[in-house]
């Protein structure tokens, strides 16, 4: 069951109450005894957790670097490097 927060627009008495969603709102102060009691809306913070919520996600590709990712084999060799460290040694080293 939520907890909403009512206050008094005649006395300024502020509480929380536990009520289901099926309940009707009080509009009667449990202080003052007046028809003036409303809910309070209060602002609810929010946590983005994950990848995907960053600033730089949205915004337009100019200005910042490509996000191409490269794999681990063509960023640890160049591809002239790649091609001669794959050949077998031809043993010709006195």
């Amino acid at each position: 069951m939520p907890i909403y927060t009512y206050r008094c627009e005649n006395c300024g008495v502020q509480f929380d109450r536990r009520q289901k969603f099926s309940d009707d709102p009080l509009t009667i102060c449990p202080e003052c005894e007046t028809p003036t009691l409303h809910k309070v809306y209060l602002p609810v913070g929010i946590v983005f957790k994950g990848s995907g919520f960053y600033s730089t996600d949205n915004k337009s590709a100019s200005g910042r670097k490509s996000s191409r990712k490269l794999d681990a084999s063509e960023s640890s060799q160049p591809k002239a490097k790649k091609a001669a460290a794959s050949k077998p040694d031809s043993g010709d080293s006195k």
